[in-house]
Formats: structure tokens, sequence, C-alpha cells
């Protein structure tokens, strides 16, 4: 019977073969399809709830996307009060009305993909620790990459190296170095704010992207040193990028439509490209210069490359490659501006709904430093000085020098 189904595989015309091996790859594609976008969220919805947790229902392909853009949308049109501090309704709607229907330790889709959160410390910990290896990362989505992909996205081995070699470069007696920078980008900052005030008068600033290009500004200084104009332009293109990715969140999740080439895909991609280029012309000229002894390693970048240059001792498989490097060099951008900025922001603005807030921290900030300018030694000085400080119930700060 074998050697029959032989010899008719002998005399099939090519077309037919063709037409055989596509047939076959496409039941692998659909078989492969049910099964990532049905079965296994079935399977893993029922072993959620085997376990006491309770969520949204799966829907086939987009989950939750669809309900979640719509209360996004919603939340935006009502404006947030004045004074108020309950953002999430406003900030995550879809999670804050999960946890009101099914609990604090709930789930919701983000496609065929369940997100758990998780309210309790220690369960946090033994996730985030995941010593056993119960808990891999999960895998960031092809489009995820294109913003960042270092080593908050990596497992294991590869995780402990990048950890290895980025570890010195961010050691607090060289970050320390770094401050006169920070302290000249906020300068420059305050200055441009006094010089725009009239002489009489109110003057309005918008903190938000005033802030973005302040991070934007500290973290190119810091990350690339002289090459920090280069660095502005790997800042804006990956403003651009993030909210090019925001946006596609937004789609129907359809499997392969971040494939299609669309015109935001495309213009994704341009970005992409164009952000590799930049980053690769900067570590090529930085290592040349770092083997003829050229420059120093006050930058982060100049620190990453020294430590990659004495982990590998010229063996390429210990250290990093250069697409590493540009990844980690990307990653910076992406955890460095926005977190920050965000943050700064947000702090303007409840200092400015409380002027009795404003007035204690300036009258701290006074009698500590003066009018010299903060410095390393100082902060540290003023942390040990303040340590045991809490705010008092009513947020408002208490004690301290």
């Amino acid at each position: 019977m074998a050697a029959r189904a032989l010899l008719m595989l002998r005399e099939a015309s090519p077309w037919a073969l063709a037409g055989a091996a596509a047939a076959v790859a496409l039941l692998w594609l659909v078989a492969w399809t049910a099964e990532w976008t049905w079965w296994t969220p079935r399977r893993i919805d029922r072993a959620l709830r085997a376990q006491g947790l309770k969520g949204t229902r799966y829907r086939l392909f987009i989950g939750d996307l669809r309900e979640n853009a719509r209360m996004n949308r919603e939340a935006r049109t009502k404006p947030l009060p004045l004074g108020c501090h309950d953002i999430a309704p406003r900030v995550q709607p879809m999670l804050h009305r999960a946890t009101k229907e099914y609990g604090k330790m709930s789930f919701t889709w983000f496609g065929p993909i369940p997100r758990v959160m998780i309210p309790d410390p220690e369960l946090v910990k033994e996730v985030l620790s995941n010593k056993f290896g119960h808990f891999g990362k999960q895998r960031n989505t092809r489009i995820g990459k294109l913003l960042a992909n270092g080593v908050v996205n990596h497992d294991g081995e590869k995780w402990e190296k990048h950890r290895r070699i980025l570890n010195p470069a961010f050691h607090q007696k060289k970050i320390k170095r770094m401050l006169p920078v920070f302290s000249a980008c906020c300068a420059e900052t305050i200055t441009r704010w006094e010089n725009s005030m009239p002489y009489e008068g109110h003057y309005e600033i918008d903190v938000w992207p005033e802030f973005q290009n302040l991070t934007g500004d500290v973290i190119s200084r810091t990350a690339f040193g002289s090459s920090y104009q280069e660095g502005i332009k790997i800042f804006q293109l990956q403003g651009e990028l993030a909210e090019c990715f925001v946006q596609s969140l937004k789609t129907i999740f359809i499997p392969g439509y971040w494939f299609l080439p669309t015109k935001t895909n495309r213009r994704m991609q341009e970005i992409y490209q164009e952000i590799r280029k930049i980053l690769r012309e900067i570590i090529g000229k930085r290592e040349n210069a770092m083997k003829s002894g050229e420059t120093n390693n006050d930058d982060l970048l100049g620190l990453l490359l020294e430590s990659n240059m004495k982990e590998s001792k010229g063996n390429a498989k210990l250290g990093l490659s250069t697409e590493d490097v540009i990844e980690e060099c990307k990653l910076f951008y992406f955890a460095g501006t926005e977190a920050t900025s965000l943050l700064l922001t947000w702090t303007l603005i409840v200092l400015s709904m409380h002027a009795e807030w404003q007035e204690r921290a300036r009258e701290e900030v006074l009698n500590h430093f003066g009018r010299a300018r903060p410095d390393c030694r100082g902060v540290a000085n003023h942390g040990r000085v303040a340590e045991g400080t809490r705010p008092s119930p009513e947020g408002v700060y208490s004690g301290g020098s």
C-alpha cells in the first residue's frame, strides 16, 4: 500500500503537489488560529475560574478591546473635576469597572490574552521574583517591540546577561556624576519660563509638553553626551512612534492586522528603521572612539559600552550585540521620559491646587539649600534628616526639616 502511494505521488503533476501542500498549510493555519483564538483562551478561562477568580467573558479575537475602546472614549468626554484625585475611572475605566463587578483580584481580556489584576503585595512579589520559573513574561507583540525590546522583555539567561552588563552603568556613584546635567536642564527650563512672563498680569504654561521636552533633553544629554542633538531627534521619533502605537491599539483585534501595509503601520516601520539607523551610527562612532582612547565614559552609552567590553573580553557571545545595545538605548528613552514627565506634571497640578503645599515645599527647600543649586551631598543629607517623614492624613506634608 505504501509502495502504491509512493507510485501515485511520483505520477502526480507539480500543480497537484503544490495544491496538496497548500491545502495542508491552510489546514494547519486554521487549526493554529482556532487553538490560539478559541481553545487556549477557553482553557485559561476555566482554569482561572476554577481558582476562584472572576472576570469578563472572552469574545472571539477581540476579547475586551472593543468595549475598552468604547469606555475610554466615553470617559474622555467627561472632564475631571478640579481637586479630584480619583483618576482610575478616567484613566482605566475597564479595569475600574472589573474590580467593582468581580472584585480586586479579577481578570479582563486583551484580545485572546487574559490580564489578571493582583492586589496582594506578596503575590506581586512572588510573580516578580519568579524564583521557580512559573511566571514567564508575556511575549511582547511585534508592534510593541517596535518601541523597545530591551531587558524588560527578556527571561532566563538572556535577562541575567543583560542585567549584569547594564547594572554598572546605573550604579549610584555614576548616576551622581550626571546631576550637573539634570540641574542645568532644569535651570534652562525655569529661565525660559521666567523670560516668558509679562511684567504685569498672569501667564499660563502648559507644563505637559514642557516636561516632555525637559525629560527628553535630560536623557539625551545623559545617555549620549556630545551626541545629544541626535538623541533629541530619537526622542521626537519615539514620541511619534508611541502615538502611532496607541492609535493601533484602538483597532479591532484581527490576527496579522499589524502586518498590513496601512498608513499607520508603514509610518511605524519608517520611524523604527530611522531610529535604528541613528543609534547604529552613534554606537559605531563611540565604539571607534573608545578603541582609540579618544573619549570618556561619563554618559550612559559610554558606561554601557565600557561594561559590555569588560564582560565580553573579546568574545562576542559573552557580551551584547550592536542590536542589543540599540534596543537598550531605545528602552532608556521609553522608560525614562514618559514616567518622569507624567510624575512632574501631576506634581505641579497638585501643587497648583494646594497653595499651602507650595509654601511648605518652598520653605523646606530654601531652609536647606538657600539660593544655591541642590547638589548630591545636600540632597543626601536632607534625605537623612527627613527620614521617617510621612504625609498627614489630609495629604499635607508634615514633619521634616
